[in-house]
């Protein structure tokens, strides 16, 4: 999409583009439901000393039930945020067509926002990319492929030679979909995977992973479970017999992490996982272009809220 297109330079056309994906039917309320609204005109609202002549306040409506006030940005990330509208809508756009993602540097400059600022937009544009399916991976004669990843550095932890210091990531990949799904795990343990993996994958699919401790003995559990022995130099047995699939989700996730983002503390990696399986699941290969990616993160904005409190200190 032309980053030049109006709806990223202007306040009025970006308010009428996301009113277009939220209210395709027309307004409705987001305080009791109701489709019966009147649109207000703009006025300005009270005056401060930033703003002596007082802030627009463009796109209210008013609902003729409850007669509450509202607009589009309500009950979502945007809502009751400084930045003008269509600054939001260039910086979903930017962060959903970036395949590695974008810094908050680059977009602090982009934007003409401050660095502080731009970190807090990516991160509630990541809220919105999180997505709240939990329906399981696989199938009857379909492969998940599972394995682990180990990102960083834990907070407090002293370096050492092997993996204890670092993060923990597990992530599954479904071949015939296409879709990935990662989450932070607290150890490799099998304890700690194997609960994860039934959860997310069906009895009947058939498992393809490394030979680590976690994955030993379960053959019983799924369809199927081959494995290839990465300690012994095996990558791929021929038959569809791989990881290659979640090691290339990993390899963008690590080019990502080491390369755009450099430094991520534990407590928001959950956030920056959100965003690399948004890409992943909704991109080209799945029939899923630069636009509509985009389109899709703004419709998943709504009821959703995140405060600066909320989500700590700054760090990126």
């Amino acid at each position: 999409m032309n980053i030049t297109a109006p709806q990223f330079n202007d306040e009025a056309a970006a308010r009428q583009h996301l009113e277009a994906l939220r209210w395709p039917d027309g307004p409705f309320c987001p305080h009791c439901g109701s489709v019966n609204a009147t649109r207000l005109p703009a006025v300005r609202g009270r005056k401060t000393k930033a703003n002596p002549e007082g802030a627009l306040r463009a796109g209210v409506v008013q609902c003729n039930d409850c007669r509450d006030q509202y607009s589009v940005t309500v009950g979502t990330v945007f809502e009751r945020s400084k930045v003008p509208l269509h600054k939001w809508l260039l910086a979903t756009h930017l962060l959903c067509s970036s395949k590695k993602g974008m810094s908050a540097h680059q977009l602090h400059r982009m934007l003409g926002v401050t660095y502080k600022t731009a970190w807090f937009m990516f991160h509630r544009i990541r809220e919105a990319m999180r997505s709240d399916d939990t329906t399981p991976f696989g199938g009857e004669g379909q492969v998940v492929e599972v394995d682990e990843t180990f990102i960083g550095k834990k907070a407090g932890m002293p370096v050492r030679r092997a993996y204890h210091h670092k993060m923990k990531v597990l992530a599954l990949v479904d071949r015939a979909t296409g879709r990935s799904r990662a989450m932070v795990i607290d150890n490799i343990l099998k304890e700690t995977i194997m609960p994860i993996v039934r959860v997310n994958v069906l009895r009947e699919t058939t498992l393809m992973t490394d030979d680590g401790m976690p994955y030993r003995g379960i053959r019983g559990d799924f369809g199927g479970h081959n494995i290839v022995a990465h300690t012994k130099g095996e990558y791929s047995l021929g038959g569809g017999i791989h990881t290659n699939t979640v090691e290339g989700y990993f390899s963008i996730f690590k080019r990502g992490m080491k390369g755009i983002y450099q430094h991520c503390a534990e407590k928001h990696l959950h956030r920056y996982l959100a965003e690399f399986d948004f890409r992943y699941c909704n991109r080209s290969a799945n029939g899923v272009e630069d636009q509509e990616r985009a389109a899709m993160a703004l419709k998943g904005i709504y009821g959703r809220r995140l405060t600066y409190r909320r989500i700590g200190a700054l760090a990126a």
